[in-house]
């Protein structure tokens, strides 16, 4: 694997740190390409139950590389098609951790704006750093962030999201905690240890059953209420006919730990 982003695996948990500081860890091609590929082996790596997404540097993710897109780039077919293509293998990026079977966890410092915005409100989970800088600021060079708009409204108040992206400023941890768009915002001495409490907490969890959770979650809210209540019902009655569900259950009646494979 690139140096672009690094991986480091320690007991069931899989932590992505892009590495790439001197251009604030950017979504460039190599970026996307490498992400990709990642999480396209941790789809089918049974070992891993969660994943920590974090940054190099003083940043967790500034967006797209603004250099890159333009570079040599001319406003004709050429570039129009480079420009479709980039954001369609950026949406497939983010489309890839919510279809991820493990809970994946942001964890921001510094700033994470346009794209790196996006990549936080993707994640189904994330924790900040206090003085961590949240927006959605393409308006500001002319440029609406459209695609990082459809991770943002998915996690924040319409108002607050429409604000965000129309005004171009910045909100603090503290408030994306208010909104929604993160879970907690730690001290900066407090982020390595908030997330990997929460990481263990996950990993401890009975295998499969996050995978399991985690697509119903993602299913039923694009459907209408009584076709998730029939597609949920499904679901759970699939999850009470395993065995390590049972034993779960009746653990929990005995008051015991389960006797769950690790």
């Amino acid at each position: 694997m690139s140096d672009i982003l690094l991986r480091n695996d320690a007991d069931g948990i899989a932590t992505l740190t892009l590495n790439s500081p001197s251009n604030l860890n950017a979504l460039s091609d190599a970026m996307l390409a490498a992400l990709q590929a990642q999480f396209d082996a941790l789809a089918t790596d049974n070992t891993i139950k969660v994943v920590i997404l974090q940054g190099a540097g003083k940043v967790l993710c500034a967006g797209h590389d603004l250099k890159e897109m333009t570079r040599g780039r001319a406003n004709d077919d050429a570039g129009r098609a480079y420009f479709h293509d980039l954001f369609s293998r950026c949406a497939t990026v983010m489309q890839s951790i919510t279809r991820l079977p493990q809970p994946v966890i942001a964890k921001a410092h510094g700033i994470a704006t346009a794209a790196g915005c996006q990549l936080v409100a993707t994640c189904d989970l994330a924790v900040a750093a206090h003085g961590t800088r949240f927006g959605v600021n393409g308006v500001n060079i002319g440029l609406f962030c459209s695609t990082p708009m459809v991770a943002l409204t998915r996690n924040v108040p319409y108002k607050q999201a429409f604000e965000m992206l129309t005004m171009g400023s910045f909100i603090d941890a503290a408030k994306a905690a208010e909104i929604g768009l993160i879970n907690q915002a730690v001290e900066a001495e407090a982020l390595d240890a908030a997330v990997m409490d929460m990481a263990q907490t996950l990993a401890s969890k009975m295998n499969g059953v996050l995978g399991i959770g985690k697509k119903a979650f993602y299913e039923q809210m694009q459907m209408p209420l009584a076709d998730a209540y029939t597609y949920t019902g499904d679901v759970i009655t699939a999850n009470m006919m395993m065995r390590d569900t049972r034993e779960g259950i009746a653990a929990f009646l005995e008051k015991r730990s389960p006797d769950w494979p690790s």
